[in-house]
């Protein structure tokens, strides 16, 4: 009965102090977007439609596969067909994002033009879904594709929102989610400075395509001097695997490390490279 009360009283006092004690919020962490999620907006930027994500991991570990075959079967070096795998298994990822920072700054050209084209639809009187689907008739031909889309969705469905977000997703562009997201208040809440307001951001455009070519033309003896120095050596032992008898060192423990500890350096002094003279990006904060 002793232990049985000391129970219950120890129970009681614990009740207690819980009532006077704060519950702790849980830290909302906000978690950024998906691998998945990534590889979908690249291969959007890209203009690849045909291509999953999934695709594109699988071509990029069919093409490490076949290079690592081909160099084991000339070198017979087991870790450098597998640094050659390595860098191969990149090559697709590496052509996706050449393209999609191509395309994308054709684009970053290209939406001043389109915003005009909205500003004058909408001066003319045209409602905000006539004006975007206009755009897929008149606008530049690299962005015509998505607005076209956007015009069959909205004729099928009549749901303005829905298209729009549907029409961001196919543009991934941070200057299209801000043009959508205008185009979208000014449906919502109504307003008569829409046309000035996509004028202001029109010349905010331009300016930023100006400067940002300046300073691409200065960076751009950086970047591929970065990348020869990161190439030249990995092409010279691509030439050594010719020659097995001087590429069988590399067989060895200690050829493996050395391997390994120069991918880690070209690597990091590639990054650190491209870290340094890399001019900002925008973010899709309004996904």
């Amino acid at each position: 009965m002793g232990i049985l009360l000391g129970l219950m009283l120890g129970l009681g006092l614990v009740l207690i102090i819980r009532s006077f004690l704060k519950p702790t919020p849980k830290a909302t962490t906000k978690s950024g977007p998906s691998v998945r999620e990534r590889l979908e907006d690249l291969l959007a930027q890209a203009g690849i439609e045909a291509v999953t994500p999934g695709q594109l991991l699988g071509a990029c570990i069919g093409v490490g596969t076949f290079v690592f075959l081909v160099m084991f079967v000339i070198s017979g070096a087991f870790p450098v067909a597998l640094a050659f795998a390595a860098f191969a298994a990149y090559g697709p990822l590496a052509l996706v994002r050449f393209r999609a920072r191509s395309r994308r700054q054709e684009l970053r050209e290209l939406w001043p033009d389109v915003v005009d084209n909205l500003a004058s639809s909408v001066r003319a009187g045209l409602s905000l879904a006539e004006a975007l689907t206009q755009i897929g008739i008149r606008g530049p031909e690299a962005l015509r594709r998505p607005f076209q889309r956007f015009a069959e969705d909205y004729r099928a469905t009549g749901r303005f929102n829905e298209c729009l977000d549907q029409l961001k997703r196919n543009l991934a562009d941070p200057v299209g989610d801000r043009i959508v997201e205008s185009l979208r208040i000014a449906r919502e809440v109504g307003g008569s400075d829409l046309g000035r307001l996509l004028r202001t951001l029109s010349s905010f455009l331009r300016e930023d395509v100006r400067t940002r070519a300046e300073l691409e033309a200065r960076q751009s003896w950086t970047v591929n001097g970065a990348r020869l120095a990161v190439a030249a050596p990995w092409l010279v032992l691509g030439f050594m695997s010719f020659q097995r008898e001087v590429i069988s060192r590399y067989n060895t423990p200690l050829g493996f490390f050395v391997l390994v500890a120069g991918a880690v350096l070209c690597a990091v002094a590639y990054r650190l490279m491209l870290r340094i003279g890399r001019l900002p990006e925008e973010q899709r904060v309004l996904r």
